[in-house]
């Protein structure tokens, strides 16, 4: 029960080792890509540059306090 759990990750482990412990250790690190070290390193890697999602940060809520009442 517990093998059948973790066949995903090692079978991710051993097909693309370096994108896994890259991965891995930037989430340890709490590395940002968009930084400038790590997003100039990772230009030169793979050519690309990595694009933060935009999100939207009031969450579909209108701007200000809002009143409530309460019966």
């Amino acid at each position: 029960m517990f093998l059948s759990e973790l066949t995903p990750l090692v079978k991710e482990i051993t097909q693309q080792p370096l994108a896994f412990f890259g991965g891995f250790f930037s989430g340890v690190l709490r590395l940002n890509l968009a930084d400038e070290p790590v997003n100039s390193w990772l230009h030169k890697q793979t050519g690309t540059t990595y694009t933060p999602p935009t999100t939207s940060s009031d969450n579909g809520k209108s701007q200000g306090p809002q009143s409530i009442e309460i019966d």
